[in-house]
């Protein structure tokens, strides 16, 4: 069974001496993980291979096997899961964020997002919007949730267009296969997505509260490998690792 939906190596070769963790993240971490992977690199010596993807899809792939040390999940619900399962390290599961949606578009759309918010999809001009994949993506659940709450998903609905991920969400409106996306607001928050366009932020009531939850997996101890995924975990705790986070708009547990 495939388990990757894309792999970014970080760092070197790791010598002997140095120990190489298989880290699993939601794909909102993609630019706040690639601060937080040098600086743990640096503190300890150890190196990551980074894999980032929807956390429904990496849930099934570790309950099917996937090699995985560290998993950082977009829903706490899913690492809950893995520990009820036995797959976990005991006692390392904790909440290290609350994520955040935006309806995000291109500088030259004519669509007035900051005046118009979450209703300038209803607008004829914008033909597809879109999400991560509610199924397994849970910034997908929290797109068509925040389209219920104002109560436009029957008129938006079929504009729908699904990302794999929320980051493939992103990349459907950058590349303009999407007028409109509603995406995580650490993506939006890039450099690049801030040069391209413009976002409006969901009002936090209209979708449930994004508790992101990490966990070492049992895998890491049968590998060798469970100190070096509690050093990764304490860099993502320090201060250093959680002003990452708030650089790219988590809110801190």
């Amino acid at each position: 069974m495939l388990f990757v939906a894309g792999v970014l190596v970080l760092g070197c070769a790791a010598p002997p001496d140095r120990t190489e963790i298989l880290v699993a993240a939601a794909s909102d971490l993609n630019f706040a993980a690639k601060e937080i992977i040098p600086l743990f690199e640096r503190q300890t010596g150890h190196s990551v291979k980074l894999s980032l993807g929807s956390s429904g899809a990496f849930h099934a792939q570790i309950q099917n096997g996937a090699p995985f040390d560290v998993f950082l999940s977009a829903d706490v619900l899913y690492p809950q899961e893995l520990e009820k399962a036995g797959l976990t390290e005991p006692g390392s599961l904790f909440v290290y964020a609350v994520g955040r949606i935006v309806l995000w578009v291109p500088k030259d759309s004519p669509i007035d997002v900051a005046s118009r918010g979450i209703h300038a999809l209803t607008d004829s001009r914008i033909a597809k919007v879109a999400i991560a994949n509610p199924e397994h993506a849970p910034y997908g659940r929290a797109a068509v949730s925040a389209l219920r709450y104002f109560g436009i998903y029957d008129a938006v609905g079929g504009k729908l267009v699904f990302g794999e991920n929320v980051s493939q969400a992103a990349q459907l409106v950058q590349s303009r296969a999407a007028d409109a996306a509603v995406i995580a607001l650490s993506l939006a928050l890039s450099d690049s997505m801030k040069a391209a366009g413009v976002y409006w932020e969901v009002p936090l009531q209209a979708y449930p509260k994004m508790e992101q939850g990490a966990v070492i997996l049992r895998r890491a101890r049968q590998a060798g490998r469970l100190e070096a995924a509690r050093a990764f975990m304490e860099t993502l705790k320090s201060a250093e690792g959680r002003a990452a986070l708030e650089r790219y708009g988590f809110f801190l547990p």
